[in-house]
């Protein structure tokens, strides 16, 4: 089965071949195994190697299940920070957290390793990250967190819908072109962040109609990169790829959902007004 995704390509390759191949129990002490011989039988010549272990291939509930876990582990993650987290160190725990989470995402994103221990201390940091978000904008802002967690899975499911629908495809051209916006959006967010720290005012994000219209962009931007996870998951399914990718799957769907979130924040940051 083709797909458009070079990373999945050698996924899939690698585990066809973690299937073809067998592989014999290690040996005392982790020694490698020698492959079991069986007797001649049903016209096989004696020595025929043992079929090798079935290797559990992914499923959608298996990335629905991590999916909820995360989002689970998230949640307390962020909720903990909130409690625990003096609001004089707020803004040590934010910056630090998403240092912190922004390296652990790109170790993923580039290394594609299926790692859970890794994938889960993401979610951990990233809830701190989003805690400590949450509650500088809930102490300006009363509701507003409640009010962007409603939308963000509104969407979320919204998009699931269209997508299963088929009102949505991720054909080629359509992955090409999201991933060069999502890379200039990503690009002008970080040259808008320096700029920022040396003084200079962009307004991209000071709530003018600048603002708005950068804010609306990055959420039509976010909301489309779940079908972007959706085919992942779909191809990675179709391809058989080994269960632990689901973790894969499941983080890059966690990254959106975070995205998401808090651009929704931030745009209804705009229209709550200054107490």
């Amino acid at each position: 089965m083709k797909t458009s995704n070079p990373v999945l390509a050698r996924l899939g390759q690698a585990a066809e071949r973690e299937r073809s191949a067998g592989y014999a129990p290690p040996g005392p002490y982790g020694a490698p195994g020698v492959p079991q011989q069986y007797p001649s039988q049903a016209g096989y010549p004696a020595g025929y190697p043992a079929a090798p272990p079935t290797v559990t291939p992914m499923s959608i509930d298996d990335v629905v299940v991590k999916t909820v876990t995360l989002l689970g582990i998230l949640g307390v993650s962020a909720a903990a920070a909130w409690v625990l987290v003096p609001d004089a160190l707020v803004g040590v725990a934010w910056i630090g957290a998403a240092v912190v989470g922004l390296v652990l995402g790109l170790i993923i994103s580039f290394s594609r390793m299926a790692n859970p221990a890794l994938v889960v201390t993401y979610a951990v940091v990233e809830g701190i990250f989003v805690g400590m978000v949450s509650k500088a904008f809930e102490r300006s802002y009363d509701g507003i967190v409640l009010q962007a967690v409603v939308a963000s899975f509104g969407v979320f499911f919204v998009m699931a819908m269209l997508y299963k629908a088929r009102v949505i495809r991720a054909t080629p051209a359509f992955v090409k072109g999201l991933v060069a916006v999502m890379a200039g959006l990503f690009a002008v967010m970080l040259i808008n962040l320096v700029l920022a720290l040396f003084g200079v005012n962009t307004h991209l994000r000071d709530g003018s109609k600048l603002a708005i219209g950068f804010s609306l962009i990055c959420i039509v931007v976010a909301a489309l990169s779940f079908v972007l996870s959706f085919k992942e998951v779909e191809d990675g399914v179709r391809m058989g790829l080994p269960q632990r990718y689901s973790w894969v799957a499941a983080f890059g769907i966690l990254v959106s959902l975070v995205w998401l979130y808090l651009e929704l924040l931030r745009l209804l940051s705009y229209f709550q007004g200054d107490d």
